[in-house]
């Protein structure tokens, strides 16, 4: 009965069929068939998970411990992984205390998971604590975590400790992935700091890390925001060779680069490009463009 119920649960978990779990848990309680911590507990824990039902798992984990059933690694793992999914930073925090209290050690999937919730809620401080316990406790982080942590600080705005955690992962011989990349970047669009956004740019092509739009628009605005025009356009040229199509959002930071130098040709040269493209314009690349194309009649008339 228990080796049928415990394969059943695990199966409701792979399918993410977590009602199924429960029931199935259910069922091995009323016929008084002691589940196993490992594969019915934290199988059951793992499909709310998936499930994204946090309630639900926090639910089994205090049952387990009203069963004086001890959960383990892998059931409050699963338990901080559906807090993160239910942005509850505080609950996944709290299980993390909870582990150390009783004496489960925390591996990298809970640390990950806990990071994971505090940077989804904007806990930065709370995100850069826990990776410095982490070191503490001599858990090795890796891409996930530190992804996480530099996320949490762009969240924030702290755009030269996101930077501090891209030195961390070198010394650490952590490869940056796309998504720790994508953070860094919009952390130093929001901190106006156009060149270290580049520079993050340019580290991600030569670890041929694979960018997308995304990464070229963040920084086509965060060189717009400091009148960088020559750069805006640079990196919009490059997209093109890199054959990566450019989207309204990436023509109208472009124009919007130009205009606030007031280089009104290069202005109306983007703008044209975007009309021809078939791509809806925005007020913003609009404004823009007429405000170039004013400034520029203004000055001919001049001379």
């Amino acid at each position: 009965m228990a080796l049928s119920c415990n394969a059943g649960i695990s199966a409701c978990e792979k399918g993410e069929q977590w009602r199924r779990a429960l029931a199935l848990l259910g069922e091995m309680l009323e016929a008084t068939v002691e589940p196993d911590v490992l594969l019915s507990y934290s199988a059951g824990i793992s499909a709310c998970d998936k499930g994204k039902q946090w309630q639900q798992a926090l639910a089994l984990l205090s049952e387990m411990c009203e069963a004086t059933v001890e959960p383990n690694i892998f059931s409050y793992s699963a338990g901080i992984s559906a807090c993160d999914k239910g942005m509850q930073w505080q609950r996944a925090l709290a299980l993390l205390s909870e582990m150390c209290e009783a004496k489960v050690e925390s591996n990298i999937f809970s640390y990950s998971a806990g990071i994971s919730a505090c940077q989804k809620c904007k806990k930065w401080q709370f995100a850069l604590a826990l990776l410095s316990e982490m070191c503490e406790a001599k858990v090795e982080s890796n891409v996930f975590s530190y992804s996480a942590g530099v996320s949490a600080l762009e969240k924030g705005s702290q755009w030269q400790q996101a930077l501090s955690l891209f030195s961390e992962m070198r010394e650490a011989r952590v490869e940056p992935s796309a998504i720790s990349y994508g953070a860094g970047i919009s952390a130093c669009e929001r901190g106006e700091e156009w060149d270290q956004a580049l520079w993050l740019l340019c580290e991600a092509r030569q670890g041929k890390v694979k960018l997308d739009i995304l990464h070229y628009n963040i920084a086509i605005t965060a060189c717009g925001k400091s009148k960088e025009w020559q750069a805006s356009l640079s990196l919009f040229r490059e997209m093109q060779q890199e054959k990566i199509e450019p989207d309204r959002y990436s023509l109208t930071g472009a124009t919007i680069a130009c205009s606030r130098q007031w280089e009104w040709q290069q202005a109306l040269s983007v703008a044209l490009e975007l009309w021809q493209s078939k791509l809806e314009p925005d007020t913003f690349s609009l404004s823009a463009t007429i405000r170039a194309l004013v400034w520029g009649i203004s000055r001919q008339q001049k001379t």
